[in-house]
């Protein structure tokens, strides 16, 4: 279990594991500590005031035998941060029931191993979890943008969960949001956004699109521990209303339909 949710992330803090399996502080530090010893765990401390963090390797892969690859080490480290606190907080229902919690590394994963088979048997390539955007890739291949989590709900409908700390430059945040406008695979999707300017850029970026009412955008502010606080209340685009009742948010949205999330604490 513990092996498993590591491999999910880029990396986790012992207050993830902490959270995860119901411990104390000490014993969620020592057991990373464990596993580093053995070589299944690679631990960092990036920046003087961060908490230290710990990637799974190539040997803690195999003991679990995933098919994902090694992350490699990463200096967006506040965000990967964030965004396992999300994953963790989807498992606990926090966005309501859901069927899958998916994260990038496992999407991207996937796609990978996908097309390798498709060009290795000649057969046609299974439809990609990536969103795909304008514009061709390397070798031709279609672009492809991936959420930091997607969540499917009891009835099968898919919510992109994108978590944006600090500006992609409004060209290609258009093009995201505009990736997201044509994929109708994509029920809705929730920006948790650090300040008001990135929340204008997407509300702007989704009125251009015309899909106003698939996107919702909600403040986000990482705290003490590096535990996302969620803002109080969630904008739709388009919409100036608040919605600041206790209940945690649901996914399971009627479909072309996007209800505004209420306020959320982790």
């Amino acid at each position: 279990m513990l092996l498993e949710f590591i491999a999910e992330h880029r990396l986790v803090l012992p207050a993830h594991v902490r959270a995860l399996l119901g411990v104390s502080a000490a014993t969620a530090s020592r057991r990373l500590r464990a596993l580093e010893r053995t070589g299944l765990l690679l631990g960092d401390q990036l920046f003087y005031g961060y908490p230290p963090h710990y990637r799974i390797r190539r040997p803690g892969l195999e003991v679990i035998g995933s098919r994902l690859p090694a992350p490699k080490g990463t200096l967006n480290v506040r965000h990967d941060i964030g965004v396992a606190w999300l994953w963790l907080a989807a498992r606990a229902g926090t966005f309501g029931s859901l069927r899958e919690v998916i994260s990038e590394r496992k999407m991207r994963s996937h796609d990978a191993i996908e097309l390798h088979a498709a060009r290795v048997t000649g057969r046609g390539q299974r439809e990609p979890y990536g969103v795909r955007l304008s514009g061709h890739g390397p070798a031709g291949r279609p672009r492809l943008h991936y959420p930091d989590l997607l969540l499917v709900d009891s009835g099968g409908r898919r919510i992109a969960i994108e978590l944006e700390l600090s500006s992609k430059g409004g060209a290609r945040r258009h093009r995201i949001v505009g990736g997201y406008a044509a994929d109708r695979r994509i029920d809705a999707v929730l920006y948790l956004v650090a300040d008001q300017h990135l929340a204008r850029e997407v509300q702007a970026a989704a009125r251009r699109f015309g899909c106003q009412r698939r996107v919702i955008v909600q403040p986000v502010r990482l705290g003490a521990g590096q535990v996302p606080d969620l803002g109080r209340g969630a904008e739709r685009t388009g919409a100036s209303g608040r919605n600041h009742g206790s209940a945690p948010p649901s996914p399971a949205w009627p479909r072309g339909r996007a209800e505004p999330t209420r306020e959320l604490s982790l």
